[in-house]
């Protein structure tokens, strides 16, 4: 078995590849065919593209059906199932306020910041409709959709997906802290993934974890971040305030089936904190590892559930 290793820009960021195949596989098109599956996640996805198929909903008038493509219903369904079960903590109608402070395609404006911060604000499952059957979805209000939470996760798993057409049936996926893995390694192990101890200083590994067909992202506070007055805010926003969380953990791990889920999982974490996010992760059952600052010694303490 030969060592495939391969990656390209995607999102902002970039997308990597990790396989196995005999030596003469070509590997040509299963890279091409990856390559493609990720692009049309961020064309279909992006706030940063104008043309978007997201932000031709964004720009859509409410009350009004807009024909989307069946992955990007998919990924909306999923965000506003995973809003509803999680009380809204995670909610894809946060996109006027990332945007606002300058998480988005734009820098940070205080006019925004100041009408993010006033909107009477309902969660997005309670303003976005989707007909699956027909292709289309409405929004009932004017409202900003972001999939950023999630679209990386489910870019993930279409990496994954694409690599299964041409036989690849083990591997590692990932796009930035987002990863999924078919299978196991060759010698029957699952495959390792680092979870980073959380300093805005160095990189360095807290734990280890052997991924068996699962899926693993992380969101946190120490990698994206805006510094305001003195005080580093998160690039999570607080769904009822419209603004970054105050004081949320340093990060949150989430384990599950598909990335497309842990990634969202992730983010609803951050937004509960360790109390409420360990309470409903015990109910439904996910594997949670959040991690806290140690302002002594400069890195996380985790605490786990599963």
């Amino acid at each position: 078995m030969t060592r495939y290793a391969m990656n390209g820009p995607t999102m902002g960021t970039r997308w990597s590849a990790l396989f196995h195949m005999s030596s003469d596989f070509d590997v040509a098109p299963a890279r091409k065919a990856m390559a493609d599956a990720v692009t049309e996640v961020d064309k279909q996805m992006s706030t940063w593209r104008p043309d978007s198929d997201l932000n031709r909903l964004n720009a859509a008038r409410p009350g009004g059906w807009v024909a989307l493509p069946d992955r990007l219903l998919a990924v909306l369904g999923a965000g506003l199932a995973i809003g509803r079960t999680s009380g809204g903590a995670f909610d894809i109608g946060m996109g006027d306020a990332t945007t606002a402070w300058g998480f988005g395609p734009v820098e940070a404006n205080t006019d925004m910041i100041r009408t993010a911060r006033l909107a009477k604000r309902s969660p997005a499952h309670d303003v976005l409709e989707l007909d699956k059957a027909a292709g289309r979805a409405r929004k009932h209000s004017e409202m900003c959709f972001d999939l950023n939470g999630i679209a990386k996760g489910y870019g993930a798993d279409q990496l994954a997906e694409a690599a299964r057409q041409y036989g690849i049936d083990a591997g590692l996926f990932a796009i930035d802290g987002e990863l999924r893995a078919l299978g196991t390694r060759p010698d029957g192990r699952g495959w390792a993934v680092a979870v980073e101890t959380p300093n805005l200083d160095v990189r360095a590994v807290h734990s280890m974890l052997e991924l068996d067909d699962a899926a693993v992202a992380t969101s946190g506070d120490y990698r994206h971040w805006i510094d305001v007055g003195g005080h580093r805010l998160s690039h999570t926003m607080e769904p009822r305030l419209g603004m970054p969380l105050r004081d949320p953990p340093a990060s949150a791990t989430v384990i599950a089936c598909d990335c497309m889920s842990a990634d969202a999982w992730a983010t609803a974490m951050m937004v509960l904190g360790q109390a409420r996010g360990l309470a409903l992760a015990e109910r439904l059952g996910l594997s949670v590892l959040f991690l806290k600052h140690d302002q002594t010694e400069g890195f996380g303490c985790g605490l786990f559930a599963r």
